[in-house]
């Protein structure tokens, strides 16, 4: 199987593994989320699911009611067929999210490989995002070498098409060590430290709200009820106050 298809694969299992789909959804996910196959056409996504559907991956079910497939079929439409994942097909996907060889971190695959890294685990996104960081910084060093040595032979317009590519480099390599370092921290990308606390919070019963509630003066009147702020005792009376 080819890189181009077995990319293909990969981000198909794992936009089943979130919700079954027919294949005009699929194919405008991949094309909305997964920018990366926006030049993908039916031509190369239903030879995949087919293949996918061959391997025991996926199996196809009808996607509509059976008297809307019945109109559709005396109509000479194709009726609609949804894609589901099987447990086979959870299992490879599961297998191929655990692949940390070169080709993960290239420049096609590794956009897809990270549009699933909340489904990645920790040492599998660190070996990816530093496999993706060695990858540009041996790019980078032979841009700059190559700028070096043509630098003079270059018009304005080609120079500084040359420097605008180093610095789309140097970009990405700066967010790539952004990313290693909230990974090494510990810090979950979606949420980050303080979102992490919230939620073990939520577990223990306690919420977050109530605690990070503002201060209040707790000093007390005489009779040992809590003053408010400004010295008034709560009037009984008032709603509010309860």
């Amino acid at each position: 199987m080819g890189r181009r298809s077995g990319i293909l694969e990969f981000a198909v299992l794992g936009l089943l593994r979130e919700s079954p789909m027919h294949g005009y959804e699929l194919r405008k996910r991949l094309n909305t989320s997964l920018g990366v196959f926006r030049a993908f056409s039916y031509g190369s996504l239903y030879p995949c699911l087919k293949t996918l559907v061959a391997n025991g991956w996926l199996i196809e079910e009808p996607g509509s009611a059976p008297e809307e497939a019945l109109a559709a079929t005396l109509a000479g439409r194709r009726a609609k067929i949804v894609y589901r994942l099987t447990a086979e097909g959870k299992e490879r996907f599961e297998e191929l999210l655990a692949h940390t060889g070169p080709d993960a971190w290239e420049d096609e695959h590794f956009g897809v490989r990270f549009a699933f890294f909340g489904q990645t685990s920790r040492d599998v996104r660190m070996r990816v995002l530093e496999g993706r960081r060695s990858r540009l910084e041996e790019r980078l060093e032979k841009m700059r070498a190559s700028l070096a040595r043509t630098r003079e032979r270059l018009d304005d317009y080609t120079l500084e098409l040359q420097r605008h590519g180093m610095e789309s480099v140097e970009r990405e390599v700066r967010w790539l060590n952004e990313l290693i370092e909230s990974e090494r921290a510990g810090r979950d990308q979606r949420g980050g430290p303080a979102d992490q606390g919230r939620s073990q919070e939520q577990e223990q019963g306690r919420s977050p709200e109530l605690d990070q509630s503002p201060p209040q003066d707790q000093s007390t009147d005489t009779d040992g009820l809590p003053r408010h702020r400004g010295g008034s005792r709560p009037d009984p009376s008032d709603d509010t106050a309860k």
